[in-house]
């Protein structure tokens, strides 16, 4: 069974001969009838091709498997149907490869850790059954992206099963049971009497977008639990982020805390050209990753994508549009869905590739002159929407993209074709790393545009001074910025003592408020709350020891005060015991901040 097809009827098929082979690029002549982007077939070992180029009669194909040993003449078959993934019950859990193989199958089908050329295993399991349960009622009229039932897939994920695009009518059939993907549970008959067959899968063309009603503007957060992003750099739901930063900044644990913590019901890994044993530690660790708020492992609501390094280069150009098309599905339930795309470069590195091996006139640094327009409809298919039924459901789709630029240098094409694209830049710094600084996020050279949109929200839901005390936070960090330059150059001694009390509140910002510790226990997620409290606790230290110092207090005592050691511990504190600690901490900064005063007025 061919895994890769597409929900609509196949196109005449259309048979020809291979006339040139270079590396993954297969010009095959006799293709007349063949389109662009259509699936085919290549040579006797019925390896697996996209036409992406046409000339006459000549179609160039870029093959998704080793093509060592072809030759001219070797015959080449298009389906007839473009590059599609299969959708329905038995994605999350998975691991697929960059065309929508399962490794874990073909695996136990070839007996081998290598992946087999010419290997034919259907994405989702055709002979597991699955227990259907019905919520439409027969009689009733049902179109495109109404739920008709729901299967249990995983103990935290219930897969809803839609009506398919461009089906429309009434419901003549649905049967309660176990059902295998291929079964019909459904049958719904449209206005002029034709019955479209409903199965637990459907199929859906890589390269295209799911359609959905509206696009919502962007102004709820993706809350992460993590301080730097929620706090000062955030993400809206349906938005798009950067992580672009050179090697050992910690691009990947970032990722994983994001795929931990975040406030999305599905995640989507994408391990697209990353290393082979970096991949596996994605492997190993997603499984053993406990999802915080069901408790089971967080495979049980994530789908993994592996495409290593050393897979052929052109399967890692469609990884991304798999990975894409996958997530548009789960969004299209009403979930909210976090992506991860790890790394575009090396996905933008196969563009470049082929590019070459087409002969295309090179952009900069080699790359194709589409590479901006490629990256732009990756990331536009990001979004928080309402989808097709006729309830209204709402679901998101965020897409966060970490970007390799060569020896960090992000004025490189790709980071700054993404960076015109999308709205949040987490911009790792290799000095912070060095550093001990996690997450390594330069807050200097980052920022988000959606914070305009989302002030509403914070000011609303959390604390109606959440964008207050942020901008302070941010305006004492970039004096601080200012003030470290003459530090160099004079000494910290030459500051005046409303400057050094400056340089001690942002250094509490940073060591205290931004550093978090990802496999501390508690600290490695905080809540909004938490954060309001830590940000208020900083900034009351530095208003209070501003007006102590007016009042003739020493600034040698007011940093070195014992309660500035419980709020850089504050941090370390349960949810469950935020209130009273928050209290006594704030207490006894009032009581020390008097203390030292009085001292000055009693000598």
């Amino acid at each position: 069974m061919m895994p890769l097809h597409c929900g609509v009827e196949g196109r005449k098929m259309s048979k020809g001969t291979i006339k040139k082979v270079a590396g993954p690029l297969v010009i095959a002549e006799g293709m007349r009838d063949a389109n662009m982007y259509d699936v085919v077939r290549v040579s006797d070992e019925r390896l697996i091709g996209e036409i992406i180029e046409m000339h006459g009669d000549q179609a160039s194909i870029q093959v998704y498997e080793e093509t060592s040993g072809l030759g001219p003449g070797a015959p080449v078959e298009s389906t007839g149907v473009p590059m599609s993934v299969e959708l329905g019950p038995g994605l999350i859990g998975s691991i697929y490869d960059g065309i929508q193989r399962p490794l874990e199958k073909i695996m136990e089908s070839t007996n081998s850790n290598l992946l087999s050329r010419g290997v034919e295993v259907p994405s989702l399991d055709r002979d597991k059954t699955w227990c259907f349960e019905p919520s439409a009622e027969v009689g009733s009229e049902v179109q495109a992206g109404d739920v008709l039932g729901t299967v249990k897939e995983t103990q935290v994920v219930t897969q809803k099963i839609m009506v398919p695009y461009g089906v429309k009518g009434k419901l003549k059939r649905i049967t309660p049971g176990n059902y295998k993907v291929t079964d019909v549970v459904a049958v719904v008959t449209d206005e002029d009497g034709t019955d479209h067959d409903v199965t637990l899968m459907q199929k859906w063309p890589v390269r295209r977008g799911r359609p959905y009603k509206e696009k919502l503007p962007p102004d709820v957060p993706l809350v992460t639990g993590q301080r730097v992003v929620d706090t000062l750099f955030p993400l809206a739901k349906g938005g798009t982020a950067a992580v672009p930063g050179p090697f050992g900044s910690g691009k990947t644990v970032v990722q994983h805390q994001l795929a931990k913590w975040a406030e999305a019901d599905i995640v989507v890994y994408i391990g697209c050209g990353e290393r082979g044993n970096e991949m596996t530690d994605v492997l190993n660790e997603f499984p053993e990753l406990k999802d915080p708020k069901s408790g089971f492992s967080l495979m049980e609501r994530t789908v993994l994508i592996a495409n290593t390094s050393d897979m052929p280069v052109a399967a890692r150009e469609a990884s991304i549009y798999t990975g894409i098309t996958i997530a548009e599905f789960f969004r299209d339930m009403g979930y909210s869905v976090a992506l991860m795309a790890d790394s575009t470069s090396r996905w933008a590195e196969a563009l470049r590739e082929m590019s070459g091996r087409l002969e295309e006139m090179p952009g900069e640094e080699g790359y194709p002159a589409y590479l901006g327009s490629r990256l732009a409809q990756f990331y536009e298919r990001a979004g928080r929407v309402h989808t097709l039924g006729s309830e209204v459901r709402e679901g998101s789709l965020s897409v966060i993209g970490a970007v390799s630029p060569a020896g960090g240098d992000i004025s490189e094409p790709v980071t700054q074709a993404t960076l015109r694209i999308v709205k949040v830049f987490w911009s790792l710094d290799s000095s912070l790393a060095q550093q001990r600084h996690f997450p390594a996020i330069n807050w200097l050279t980052s920022y988000s545009l959606y914070l305009d949109g989302m002030s509403a929200w914070f000011n609303e839901c959390v604390e109606p001074d959440w964008i207050k005390l942020r901008q302070e936070m941010m305006t004492l960090l970039q004096d601080e910025s200012k003030l470290n330059e003459m530090v160099q150059l004079v000494g910290m001694d030459a500051l005046s003592a409303p400057d050094r009390l400056k340089m001690e509140a942002a250094r509490s910002i940073r060591e205290d408020f931004l550093h978090q510790d990802a496999f501390h226990d508690i600290d490695t997620y905080t809540s909004l709350k938490k954060q309001h409290m830590m940000m208020t606790m900083v900034l009351d230290f530095y208003k209070l020891s501003l007006e102590a110092l007016k009042k003739g207090a020493s600034v040698e005592k007011l940093v070195a005060m014992d309660v500035r050691e419980e709020i850089g511990r504050f941090k370390y504190t349960a949810e469950a015991d935020l209130d009273p600690v928050y209290e006594k901490i704030q207490g006894n900064l009032n009581a020390e901040i008097q203390r030292i005063i009085s001292e000055k007025e009693d000598f």
